[in-house]
């Protein structure tokens, strides 16, 4: 069982999301993947793999379970183009309940910031939230971009939401 982490701010070990650090934007969104034990093992296992970026349209590298402290690259591949965004991952949850992880960005990313991706149970009742926190980032040129990718964040969370819906509706 995962203890809280004090080093995220997305708190994806808890259902309520209290912290709201200054000088971010704060994002939150819910969907319902499904209900019953088999949608829940499998949208454990695939949040944990980094199934709700790679589902999305995103490779990660390398692939393969997420682990607290890991430092995947992230390829992002808006409009033909290739964007690299390296992480690290601060929070990693697996409870009875409640599955998922959170990571920050680092030097080099187009924005800073965290994302959490959590699957959890309500009743039967299997969901998927996000939780993100964006401002722009230290580079002059990706900072002249930030309204163009809070634009592809957008669109971006919106596949994310789809994510694992996919096999959940099957």
């Amino acid at each position: 069982m995962s203890e809280p982490d004090p080093v995220s701010l997305t708190q994806p070990e808890s259902p309520r999301w209290t912290l709201r650090p200054e000088g971010f934007r704060r994002w939150e969104r819910s969907t319902a993947l499904g209900r019953g034990d088999g949608v829940w093992r499998w949208a454990s296992d695939e949040v944990l793999r980094w199934g709700v970026k790679t589902r999305s349209g995103f490779g990660v590298s390398p692939d393969g379970p997420v682990s607290r402290g890991d430092r995947p690259v992230i390829m992002a591949h808006p409009f033909g183009l290739s964007v690299r965004e390296p992480v690290e991952v601060v929070a990693v949850v697996e409870r009875p309940d409640r599955v998922g992880f959170a990571y920050r960005t680092l030097a080099g990313h187009p924005v800073s910031g965290e994302e959490a991706f959590i699957v959890h149970r309500d009743g039967e009742a299997v969901m998927l939230t996000v939780r993100s926190l964006t401002r722009p980032g230290d580079d002059p040129r990706w900072r002249a971009a930030y309204p163009a990718l809070l634009v592809a964040q957008s669109v971006a969370r919106r596949r994310y939401l789809r994510a694992l819906r996919v096999r959940a509706a099957r």
